[in-house]
Order: structure tokens, then sequence, then C-alpha cells
């Protein structure tokens, strides 16, 4: 009889999940857009917390995001750019936060606040900013459930993307598999039509996606087009 083939099992990668960053919204109409994307192929909602120190912009606290959490089925992905962040995350896990990200540059022990992160249920999200390498990440790479990324300075929408960032995308992939985690990767700032593949044949599992999607006629249809470049270079 022939010998049985024992193929070696192909590494599938997972659809690129699109998280629209509402802050680029229409504060307005934010509940009817939300359900826009998401009827469209959005996987998150990503929901950026700035206080006017850690950046210079000003947004939303818990209660905001508590309301918005009765609309829709989405993950929340809570990012944190705010300083003492240690102080405020179990009031957004109360809120409906599923993923809460905080920065690294905004706290002496980000171990120990990962920890508590994943305590209250919630995943584990660290943020770089631009000039963070990737390798300040080496020694927590296991202890968090989400890279982020910035591929623009925090704190503001509509910003150009820093392709340096596409590197450091690079770099983070190569961070999880030599430490064997399985975090996800995550890529926010800038994030158009013409780059949203390069940036997820980097490294990107996760892509924040703002004025792109919000600052056209129709969000739906934006998350759509880029839903439909996403899995079709995922195809090839």
């Amino acid at each position: 009889m022939p010998t049985e083939l024992r193929l070696r099992p192909r590494r599938i990668r997972m659809a690129v999940k699109i998280a629209p960053s509402v802050l680029s919204a229409d504060f307005g109409r934010i509940a009817e857009q939300i359900a826009d994307v998401e009827r469209n192929g959005a996987s998150y909602v990503h929901l950026d917390v700035m206080d006017g120190r850690f950046v210079p912009n000003i947004t939303w606290g818990p209660k905001v995001i508590a309301d918005l959490r009765k609309r829709t089925s989405l993950v929340f992905d809570c990012h944190l750019m705010i300083v003492e962040p240690e102080r405020y995350v179990d009031r957004f896990r109360d809120a409906g936060a599923e993923i809460i990200t905080f920065h690294l540059e905004a706290t002496t022990q980000a171990h120990r606040l990962l920890e508590h992160i994943r305590s209250t249920g919630a995943k584990s999200g660290i943020s770089i900013s631009p000039q963070t390498p990737v390798a300040m990440l080496e020694d927590l790479a296991g202890d968090f459930d989400l890279a982020l990324v910035m591929s623009v300075n925090p704190g503001f929408g509509g910003q150009r993307f820093i392709p340096h960032a596409l590197e450091k995308l690079r770099e983070t992939k190569a961070l999880r598999e030599r430490s064997g985690a399985t975090f996800e990767i995550e890529v926010d700032g800038g994030i158009t039509l013409d780059n949203v593949r390069g940036a997820a044949e980097a490294g990107a599992d996760v892509i924040v996606i703002g004025s792109a999607i919000f600052d056209t006629p129709d969000c739906g249809r934006a998350t759509k087009q880029f839903r439909e470049l996403l899995d079709g270079a995922a195809s090839r």
C-alpha cells in the first residue's frame, strides 16, 4: 500500500477585522452610523477616550460608552489615551468595554495593569506611540491580548499615516512569533483605501479606520469598500 502522505498544515490567517473609530462619526447620528458599519463588515467599535492631558483633545467618558453599549452587539474596543489609566479601567469595563487598551507611555505599572484588566474579564491591550520602539513590549509579550501600533501621533482624527508604522507592524508580528504569544496586532491612524492593504500585509489583524469611513456621504458603503478590499487581498 502507498505510504500515507502527512501534509504540514497551512496556517490560515483569519479575516482582518475592521474597527471603525467613532471619534470621527457624526455625534448626532452616532447610533445610526454604528448600525450602518455593523451591517457592512465592521467587527469592533473603536472608542478613543481622551482626557486633555495625555493628549490635547477631550472626548467622552464611561456614561457615553454605556449608552452606546445598548445600541450594538459589536465588540467595544476602548482605547484609553489618558494619564493614570489604572484609576479608570474598572469604570470603562463596567460601561461595557470588552477590550481595554492603555498607552505604555502613560503608566509605570504596565504589567500590573495588564493583569488587572484581564481580571475584570476584559481583554488587555497596550499601545505604543510613534516615538516608542516595539522593543519596549518585549518583556510583556505574553501578558496582553492586543498590541496597538499608532500610525499617527495620538490625540486627533484626520492625520496622515506615518509610513514607518509599517516597519513597526512587521516588528510587532516578529515579536509575537518569537515569543509564542497570541495577541492581535492593531493599527490606528491615517488609514485609507490606498494604504489599508499595506497595513494588513505588514501584520495588522485589526485596522482602525476613522475619517475614511465617517467623513464620507455613506459610512456603510465606505465600510463595505474596505471589507471587500481586505477580503480580496486575503483570497490571493
